[in-house]
């Protein structure tokens, strides 16, 4: 039995090298948001592709990436994830640098920003699952609090990605692409900061062998599989209806134009990130599963109040429940898996639940777009007003989750 103040004297210390995790996870988070708004802004802004051509590149770019991630959480199991993330990041600047010769020596064409897309599709599926591996060690008994800071930490850089899409064309490509490579360089040097741990056994299985023992993982604990599934079922909806179904709302029945969507998001996000904020000062929760699907209920109304067509100002405050319950739902789930997840398999674990974050919205974009060309913009969020019904009575009743209770903040409270 441990004595009392060790856990106090953990967390304690746990700042030294959470300060230099979350810095990296914010500069990396920046390069990743500017290569996403880059890559639209390039297809469409320079090389003029019309509408099916940016499509098909946009989909070229990211399918790879939804099985890549399976790879890098083996990586990241097999393996220091510190060490993963150092290279990797230290990699990462070639692939603006790369784009900038492109521009320097000769003109843009589609095989260039093909590569670089792909090249920075990598990146993200093999530094993501190790952030999350190495976000437990960092912690320190911390865990809850911790992802909601990175949580935060992910939702602003998203507002930055906003903010500086509209200041692309005035800056220049160039430039851009210069603080990207800094972002990059400068990540790689804070993960170094970060002291290094001793591979887990899994180094000795093949990385087929790694991920077959990682689903097993999975299926075997219900609390993690059941998280999961609710969370992927619910993200084909609800960010479907993000991606394509609230752009629609905004130029169709509000008459807006690019600012107000970007203004939109941007408030989104923000209550994205003040939630995530907040939950910290409640953390840890004892049960963060009655939280969770509580929240899957309550996006149902704030979902109906945006289907009422209200004024601007109440849409305004819908988008920004909106956005909260959107950043506390996906904290609380991160929550539940990481806290559920041996540290041996956790890697692989957390790449499948960001597999469901990736794979879902291109799912709903397809569904919900061709709801809104046939039943009309605002009928198209009544799946996700449903599913959300659903998916609350599901966990309440048919899964562990409503009855999950976490360790942390048992032994906390003990």
């Amino acid at each position: 039995m441990k004595p009392p103040g060790t856990a106090r004297q953990q967390s304690k210390s746990a700042p030294s090298e959470f300060g230099p995790y979350l810095t990296s996870t914010g500069l990396s988070g920046i390069a990743i948001a500017m290569q996403q708004l880059l890559l639209a802004w390039i297809l469409i802004g320079i090389l003029e592709l019309p509408a099916n051509e940016v499509g098909l590149m946009q989909a070229l770019v990211g399918i790879p990436g939804i099985v890549l991630i399976l790879l890098g959480g083996a990586k990241a199991d097999g393996m220091d994830p510190r060490s993963l993330l150092i290279r990797v990041y230290a990699l990462a600047p070639f692939l603006p640098l790369f784009l900038i010769a492109i521009l320097y020596f000769t003109h843009i064409k589609i095989w260039n920003i093909l590569l670089w897309g792909l090249g920075m599709n990598f990146v993200v599926s093999y530094t993501s699952p190790a952030q999350q591996a190495l976000l437990n060690r960092v912690a320190r008994g911390e865990v809850q609090k911790s992802i909601s800071a990175a949580s935060a930490i992910g939702f602003f850089v998203q507002i930055m990605g906003l903010s500086v899409a509209g200041t692309l064309e005035v800056l220049g490509l160039i430039p851009i692409l210069l603080v990207q490579l800094a972002c990059f360089a400068l990540a790689a040097l804070m993960v170094a900061r970060i002291s290094s741990s001793e591979p887990t056994k899994s180094t000795e299985l093949s990385t087929l062998t790694q991920l077959k023992k990682g689903l097993v993982a999975i299926s075997s604990n219900p609390v993690i599989a059941q998280t999961l599934s609710i969370n992927f079922i619910s993200s084909i909806f609800n960010a479907g209806s993000f991606v394509t179904v609230f752009p629609f709302i905004v130029r169709r029945i509000y008459e807006g134009d690019a600012f107000l969507l970007s203004l939109m998001m941007v408030i989104f996000y923000c209550g994205a990130t003040v939630s995530s904020l907040v939950m910290m000062r409640f953390m840890p929760l004892e049960r963060p599963g009655k939280a969770f699907l509580l929240l899957q209920l309550s996006r149902m109304f704030i979902l109906g109040i945006m289907c009422l067509q209200p004024s601007i100002w109440i849409f305004s405050i819908a988008v920004i429940l909106w956005g909260g319950n959107m950043g506390v739902t996906l904290t609380l789930a991160r929550t539940i898996v990481q806290e559920s997840a041996a540290e041996e398999f956790r890697g692989r674990i957390m790449s499948v639940f960001t597999l469901g974050l990736l794979g879902s919205a291109p799912i709903g974009a397809i569904v919900l777009g061709n709801m809104i060309e046939a039943f009309g913009t605002l009928n198209a969020l009544l799946p996700a007003m449903l599913l959300s019904l659903g998916l609350f009575l599901y966990g309440v009743f048919a899964s562990r989750i409503y009855h999950y209770r976490s360790p942390r903040a048992e032994h906390s409270l003990g």
